[in-house]
């Protein structure tokens, strides 16, 4: 037979003082850190989305003053009255979004994985146009797609503005307020947005997995739409949001590249706020677009297949 003897531990002394845990210090730092950031969403996001809010169950005139009196058929009337335009924007905005897309992607993937020594070069001449301002990069556009211009004379001769035309997009001969014109401002204001996303999802991308997916004998197009593509979708639906939210409130393109019939909704919020001064209207139309794009957004990142953004 085998014993085990145990000894008890010895007693605690009486005299010992009882230990506290440490305190915490420092744990109301992250919120006076975030206190800053919270008062500015509030002051300028929060308080003046209250105050279109009322405004736009409100009634009356500028110049007898108006009152909320929750009038919410003004939704209703300026529904059905700036329907087209409304469709007009998500078409414009959804063109644009596509071919930022086309052409932002392989200038995405060039400079990730075939740039170089030229990356850092070709990453400034993306980001040029920022140095100056929306208005000019728009205003240039006026200039490059002018009637009898080297651009429009190349389209006529390649018979481009033969199918541009059968589709209602431009106008004969004439590119300028048309809405090919509104697209292509959009297009060119708004590339920046797709590219740069595009670019730090592919450059997050290990060679290794192409390498691999070689060493299977999958072709390159495999390997795209199978190893890179899927593994970029979070620049591709953070690329597109950027693109897509800011050009379908957008009114400086139409306004400058169009014509009356080529206007936004953009431009209807502009004109009911700063000439027509009606502001019950101008803040539904608000709340309508604001709705819309929530809705479409919504919907868009639940069918694509990925909760990542860049």
């Amino acid at each position: 037979m085998t014993t085990t003897l145990t000894e008890a531990p010895p007693p605690l002394s009486p005299s010992a003082p009882e230990r506290t845990p440490p305190r915490k210090r420092g744990r109301l730092t992250p919120y006076w850190l975030l206190l800053p950031g919270i008062l500015w969403l509030v002051v300028f996001f929060a308080l003046p989305m209250i105050y279109q809010a009322s405004t736009s169950v409100q009634t009356g005139s500028l110049e007898q003053g108006y009152e909320v009196t929750w009038h919410f058929a003004t939704y209703w009337d300026a529904l059905s009255a700036y329907g087209p335009q409304f469709l007009r924007s998500v078409v414009y905005a959804a063109a644009a979004t596509v071919l930022c897309l086309l052409l932002g992607y392989p200038l995405a993937y060039l400079i990730a994985f075939r740039a170089g020594r030229w990356r850092n070069l070709i990453m400034v001449l993306v980001i040029a146009p920022f140095f100056t301002s929306f208005l000019i990069r728009t205003l240039a556009w006026k200039t490059i797609l002018a009637d009898g211009g080297p651009l429009v004379g190349a389209l006529n001769t390649l018979h481009v503005l033969d199918v541009t035309g059968w589709l209602g997009w431009t106008a004969g001969d004439r590119v300028l307020a048309t809405p090919l014109a509104v697209v292509c401002g959009l297009t060119y204001n708004f590339l920046p947005f797709m590219i740069l996303p595009l670019y730090a999802s592919l450059e997050r991308i290990d060679p290794r997995l192409h390498e691999a997916s070689g060493d299977l004998y999958a072709r390159p197009l495999t390997t795209f739409r199978k190893v890179t593509f899927p593994l970029s979708m979070p620049g591709v639906v953070s690329g597109t949001l950027l693109t897509f939210i800011p050009a379908t409130g957008d009114y400086v393109n139409a306004d400058l590249l169009g014509s009356t019939d080529t206007r936004m909704v953009g431009n209807v919020i502009q004109t009911q706020f700063l000439r027509v001064l009606d502001y019950p209207t101008a803040a539904a139309l608000s709340f309508i677009l604001m709705a819309a794009i929530l809705l479409m957004v919504t919907v868009y990142i639940r069918r694509s297949g990925t909760e990542d953004l860049v």
